[in-house]
């Protein structure tokens, strides 16, 4: 994606979820989740291993991208006809070809897949964007929002 495509999509974004946002305050992706928080946009936690309170930063969590892209957790986390803009990984690059397979057979896609800093794979990039999903790879949506719209 270039400068003014990045613009758009964080300009226009309301719901992020985030695949991998870990409930440990130190984790790069809780500090991201902070960012985007404090920014306003929504962000929905997904990560496998809740905490008894079932949230994250005070957002409802999902276990997993079927569990938070159900129509009940769309409605309940972005409001009546809702739809996540962003889908932004924290997962190690061998596993994003899996991670783009289970994307794909969702009944409600995200607009974009934005995978973090140091994260790529070619195979998943082409899969996502064959299937017309904006695709962003090896960059730090905080830091790319900063730049931006900083």
């Amino acid at each position: 994606m270039n400068d003014m495509q990045k613009t758009y999509i964080l300009q226009t974004a309301k719901n992020i979820a985030m695949l991998g946002l870990s409930p440990d305050e130190s984790k790069a992706s809780n500090i991201v989740a902070r960012y985007l928080i404090a920014q306003g946009y929504n962000v929905i936690p997904i990560y496998p291993r809740l905490p008894e309170s079932g949230e994250i930063l005070g957002c409802r969590a999902y276990v997993s991208l079927q569990e938070a892209f159900s129509d009940l957790a769309l409605r309940d986390s972005c409001g009546q006809g809702g739809t996540i803009d962003i889908l932004n990984v924290f997962r190690k690059s061998e596993a994003l070809e899996s991670v783009a397979s289970e994307i794909l057979a969702l009944k409600h896609k995200p607009k974009c897949v934005w995978v973090q800093l140091d994260l790529h794979n070619a195979k998943a990039k082409e899969k996502l964007q064959n299937a017309g999903i904006v695709y962003e790879e090896d960059s730090c949506i905080k830091l790319e929002h900063r730049r931006l719209l900083g």
